[in-house]
């Protein structure tokens, strides 16, 4: 999945919310803060992984949709990004490693101390819905189910403007040796991204296949294991996250039921129905997750198992 630069999404933060911050810190001294939306009572949880350089603050209203359905929502931060205590630069980088290996397993951990018998699903929009069955496999028993948002693989032969796009994947990791990192916000491209997640990323976008430099795991083989249902929504005109990005990274997990759903403007009370636009209103897309994780919660209850 490719990442352009953002822009803020309307109206958050939230007006009038104010959302539990948990304080994280990890073995090597990284921080940052996550950002939770909690209902009364809630009845499941679910762990959201933003698209690359994207706040977390800028899903509030997101999570606060979900949790109005009774779905306490915690929002990642990515490390460089936001309450993150690290900038990417010349002398500090990191990759996929540490953003799985340490990052998503000690904000897991902060999260679950609260709640640590509740149902517990996993998710994320974009570069979040790649790292997001990666991040479940790595830790096997800890999710029961995988959501999708506008996610796919990077992976170039998938996309319509694929020289283009192929082209992009040798020349980043390129300028962010250069650089000392790649210079997101300047480019219009992500935020400013560390050199080895550009190279891990770009590494994925060019052969199809993901690896983390560092981690000696065969993420390919990670992700076969991951045998957990799951609900994928693309939006109709999104050229970042075409039908055949999707079905290259669903193609890549294990069995499981899968439910997949095309959102079109028209389900989207007429907003565009593309990578970011849905965030601006994020009600329609909040409805779809509560409504599937309800099935999926009472076929549970029914011993039925899983939804499809």
């Amino acid at each position: 999945m490719l990442e352009p630069s953002t822009p803020a999404v309307a109206g958050s933060p939230a007006e009038g919310i104010a959302p539990l911050i948990l304080p994280v810190s990890t073995a090597d001294g990284a921080r940052f803060e996550l950002l939770c939306a909690v209902p009364a009572a809630p009845r499941r949880l679910l762990y959201w992984l933003p698209a690359m350089g994207m706040p977390a603050r800028q899903y509030l209203p997101f999570a606060e949709a979900l949790a109005a359905r009774g779905v306490a929502v915690a929002l990642h931060e990515w490390r460089g990004i936001g309450s993150s205590n690290r900038r990417a630069g010349r002398h500090d980088d990191w990759g996929y490693r540490e953003l799985l290996q340490d990052d998503l397993a000690a904000g897991m951990a902060v999260w679950k101390q609260r709640w640590p018998r509740a149902r517990c699903s996993v998710g994320g929009h974009s570069l979040g819905g790649q790292l997001a069955p990666l991040f479940a496999g790595l830790h096997p028993g800890t999710f029961d189910s995988l959501l999708l948002v506008a996610s796919g693989s990077p992976y170039w032969r998938q996309f319509r403007h694929r020289w283009l796009i192929g082209l992009g994947l040798l020349l980043a990791p390129s300028l962010a040796r250069l650089r000392g990192h790649l210079p997101g916000r300047r480019l219009g491209f992500a935020g400013n991204e560390a050199r080895g997640v550009v190279a891990d990323w770009a590494r994925s976008g060019r052969t199809g296949n993901y690896a983390a430099k560092g981690l000696n795991t065969d993420l390919e083989r990670v992700l076969a294991s991951v045998c957990l249902p799951r609900l994928a929504l693309r939006l109709r005109d999104d050229w970042l996250g075409p039908a055949a990005s999707l079905a290259w990274l669903l193609d890549k997990l294990g069995p499981a039921p899968c439910t997949q759903q095309v959102l079109a403007p028209s389900d989207l009370a007429g907003c565009p129905a593309d990578h970011f636009s849905w965030m601006k209103s994020p009600e329609p897309v909040a409805a779809r997750i509560a409504d599937w994780l309800d099935a999926l919660d009472g076929a549970s209850a029914a011993g039925a198992g899983p939804v499809a």
